[in-house]
C-alpha cells in the first residue's frame, strides 16, 4: 500500500531554490511554511511512519534530499559523501552500474516490512532510466543503498513512475520523438505509459495510453487500475491493468489547473496540484501559442485538490 505523497506535503511547505542559509522568502505566509535550500524539488514521497520526506532533484548536482516535516530542515540525502550501492543483477541485469551522474524527477515509493522501503526514482544526467533505491528507515534518519536500474528505450525520457506490489514498473513520456508541447496543448496525444516488470528486456508502450502530456501516474490500492494525469487535457485517467490496448475505465472532468505529478493519500483519494490555469496577466488559459519559457517565466499560482479514485469528483 502506498502513502501519502507529493501533493501532501506540498499542502503543508514549499520547496524554494536558494542556499540552506538563505532568509529572504522563507518567513511564513499565507498559512505556509517554507522549506529553504534544496533545488528544484520536481516531486515528493513520504517515509512510512516517519517524519521524513524525500524530494527528487531537477537540476545538476541536486540528486535526491531528506526533508524533516517537523523541524522544516533539509539535508542532502543521495549520493552525499559516501554513496551506498549494492547491485541487484538477478533483478536488474540490464543496469550497467550505478548512476556516475544523477539527476532525478518523478518518485515513487513502495513500503515494506520492518522499516524498509523501495524508491524508484526517475533519473536523468548520465541515463536516462528508473533508478531503484533500497530505503532503510529503521534508524535515526533514513538511509538509501543504489540496488539498480531499468533503462528507458532509446531516444525515451520518463517524466514519472509507479510502483505495483510485484515490482512491475509504469513510467510515463510525456513528449515523444517528432511530438511537440505546442501538440500537447492543442490537445494532441504527445506521450504513453511504459510497462516493466522483473524478467522483462525492457520497458515497452501500454497502447491505448497515449495523451497530450502523459506526466504524474500512480496505481490504484487493490493493484487493478492505474491512473495517468494528460497536462494538455487538464484531467487523470484511470486505466484498467488487465486489458489491452488498455481499457479507459473513468475521466475527471477538466480541472481548472495544469495537474503534474499524482499521488494517493493515506485516506485512499489522488491527491494532485500544478499550476493555476486562468491568470490573465500571463495571456489566459495555455494554449498552442505559448512557449515552455512563457509558463515558467509567468508567476501563475498554484492549486491542489484531492480526488475520490471511485467516482473521479
Amino acid at each position: 500500500m502506498k502513502t501519502a505523497a507529493a501533493t501532501a506535503a506540498l499542502a503543508l511547505l514549499c520547496l524554494t531554490q536558494g542556499g540552506a542559509a538563505q532568509e529572504d522568502g522563507c518567513e511564513p505566509s499565507g498559512g505556509l511554511e517554507f522549506v529553504c535550500g534544496p533545488r528544484n524539488v520536481e516531486d515528493l514521497v513520504h517515509v512510512p511512519d516517519t517524519r521524513w520526506i524525500i524530494g527528487s532533484g531537477m537540476a545538476e548536482g541536486a540528486s535526491l534530499v531528506l526533508i524533516d516535516s517537523r523541524d522544516k530542515t533539509f539535508s542532502r540525502l543521495y549520493p552525499g559523501d559516501a554513496p551506498r550501492a549494492e547491485h541487484d543483477r538477478e533483478t536488474y541485469g540490464q543496469c550497467p552500474g550505478a548512476p556516475a551522474d544523477l539527476v532525478t524527477h518523478g518518485l515513487t515509493l513502495l513500503p515494506g516490512r520492518d522499516g524498509r522501503s523501495t524508491l524508484y526514482a526517475v533519473g536523468h544526467g548520465g541515463r536516462e532510466a528508473i533508478e531503484v533505491f533500497d530505503v532503510d528507515a529503521s534508524g535515526a534518519e533514513p538511509v538509501l543503498t543504489w540496488k539498480g536500474c531499468v533503462p528507458m528505450p532509446e531516444g525515451l525520457e520518463a517524466n514519472s513512475v509507479a510502483a505495483f506490489d510485484d515490482g512491475t514498473l509504469l513510467a510515463t513520456v510525456l513528449v515523444h520523438p517528432g511530438r511537440t508541447f505546442a501538440d500537447q496543448l492543442a490537445g494532441e496525444p504527445t506521450g504513453g505509459v511504459y510497462r516493466w516488470s522483473p524478467g522483462d528486456a525492457g520497458f515497452t508502450l501500454i497502447p491505448g495510453t497515449e495523451l497530450p502530456g502523459n506526466n504524474g501516474i500512480e496505481v490504484s490500492e487493490d493493484g487493478e487500475e492505474f491512473f495517468v494525469v494528460s497536462s494538455g487535457l487538464h484531467t487523470i485517467t484511470a486505466f484498467s491493468r488487465r486489458t489491452e490496448p488498455a481499457e479507459v475505465l473513468r475521466t475527471t472532468g477538466h480541472l481548472p489547473f495544469t495537474p503534474d505529478n499524482v499521488h494517493r493519500g493515506p485516506d485512499g483519494r489522488l491527491l494532485t496540484a500544478g499550476m493555476k490555469d486562468d491568470v490573465p496577466a500571463c495571456g489566459g488559459p495555455p494554449n498552442p501559442q505559448h512557449t515552455l519559457e512563457d509558463l515558467a517565466t509567468c508567476p501563475r499560482g498554484f492549486m491542489a485538490v484531492a480526488i475520490d479514485p471511485e467516482t473521479m469528483e
